[in-house]
């Protein structure tokens, strides 16, 4: 196999690029490799855990994606790359019963962006990797909600029968992602006790607490930010504990640097990410957290053919600070690359200027029905302050825009119609 320009990685980055690329360049020109079928955008992923979003509904088929768009797609595993010879090794794919479906393959390219995306950073705490559950895929996430819902099942059961029981949920990072997670499963809690749970009361008998290493959650972002989301989640009955080191994690409980440890029947791990592993092994420059180097334009250092994009790139913004690991940022750097082949397929001069990262602020969902987040102005160092509802439509709308970005308007349009429907016909959690 061959093809003009490569993209490995259906992320949020990746799928843009490879979508506007192909409607530009077609079939013969574009290609997207990927080690999964079907692409969710990540920031969902404390919805498919907390059983709020159906992976099967949600999911957008690369096959399908890759006809309506004009790209081709190689489903498998990267396991390999020759910069040499510009050829990629793809891994097998095989059933769970180790069946084969695809054998081995190699791709040789022209162009060849990476955009695997990141993977957990456990920082070396013992059973960090044995006991949490990280939220990097889908497959993640759906084992979190179905050991949720195993662990509900059998406390309702407890409960029914005269017996004290309760379910213990520690998340460790107060990042997005752990308080998005955070609040999420309160309001999940309380639906699951509608459908069933009938002697389980989401207050009483869930217990979620997050445990932050920083002084408060949400550190990057504005004071304002973080105290309007600790707010939140001590609203819904959350514990919230800043300052806390995790120094171990064993089964069915976490402890940290002060001595106190905390049950957990489930734990996930939200405390930081690097790139994958993998990266280190394809003779390609990699900084200290495993990220590839890239100069101005995202080529990777030391070649002219291999590009890099997203979580997995070493990217600085204009004032020489890393690029933070963001949805909005793997935008930009798709659409930099867009730029970039279109100019070399239409043989024209190179962009002048390199990638400058522009931050827009950052918004993060506190439950189905609010939203906290500061919004950057085109002044230098003005940000605005938003809560409530008008955030939650800007939260919202971030997804619907990287579905146009992949599907087109009146697509997207569509599909958004379609899942308000169907959320109005089916049980607000999945209960399978």
């Amino acid at each position: 196999m061959r093809s003009e320009i490569v993209v490995v990685g259906g992320g949020a980055g990746g799928l843009e690029l490879a979508c506007k690329l192909g409607r530009k360049l077609g079939p013969s020109k574009v290609m997207l490799v990927d080690s999964r079928l079907y692409h969710i955008w990540k920031p969902s992923l404390h919805e498919v855990a907390a059983g709020t979003l159906d992976i099967h509904q949600e999911g957008l088929s690369y096959q399908v994606l890759a006809h309506d768009n004009g790209f081709s797609f190689v489903y498998g595993p990267l396991i390999g790359l020759d910069a040499g010879a510009r050829r990629l090794h793809i891994g097998k794919v095989s059933t769970a019963a180790q069946e084969e479906v695809l054998p081995e393959r190699s791709i040789e390219y022209a162009q060849l962006v990476l955009a695997v995306g990141s993977t957990s950073n456990y920082f070396g705490v013992p059973g960090a990797a044995e006991h949490t559950i990280s939220l990097n895929a889908t497959e993640d996430a759906e084992r979190f909600r179905l050991k949720l819902l195993r662990l509900l099942a059998m406390a309702d059961q407890d409960k029914s029968e005269g017996r004290a029981a309760a379910v213990d949920i520690v998340i460790i990072g107060g990042g997005a992602t752990g308080v998005e997670l955070a609040a999420e499963l309160r309001e999940a809690s309380g639906v699951y006790a509608d459908y069933g749970f009938v002697n389980l009361a989401a207050l009483r008998d869930v217990h979620i607490t997050l445990l932050e290493g920083a002084p408060r959650i949400l550190a990057p972002l504005p004071q304002r930010v973080s105290d309007a989301a600790l707010a939140l989640l001590r609203q819904r009955a959350i514990d919230v504990v800043t300052d806390c080191k995790v120094s171990a994690i064993e089964a069915g409980q976490v402890r940290d640097a002060n001595g106190n440890a905390y049950r957990a029947d489930l734990c996930v791990w939200a405390a930081g990410i690097r790139a994958p592993q993998l990266l280190s092994t394809l003779g390609l420059p990699v900084n200290r957290g495993g990220q590839l180097e890239v100069d101005a334009w995202l080529r990777v250092k030391g070649s002219e053919h291999v590009y890099a994009l997203g979580d997995c790139a070493a990217c600085t913004d204009r004032h020489g600070k890393p690029v933070p690991p963001r949805a909005q940022a793997a935008h930009q750097q798709a659409d930099f690359l867009l730029r970039t082949f279109v100019l070399q397929a239409a043989g024209k001069p190179a962009q002048q200027q390199g990638y400058a990262y522009t931050d827009y602020g950052s918004l993060v969902s506190v439950g189905s029905t609010t939203s906290v987040g500061s919004l950057m102005g085109a002044l230098r160092g003005f940000n605005w302050f938003v809560e409530g509802f008008f955030a939650r439509m800007m939260y919202l709308s971030l997804h619907l825009l990287h579905h146009r970005a992949v599907l087109g308007t009146m697509r997207t349009g569509l599909l958004a119609l379609a899942r308000f429907l169907i959320r109005r016909t089916t049980p607000l959690v999945k209960l399978h």
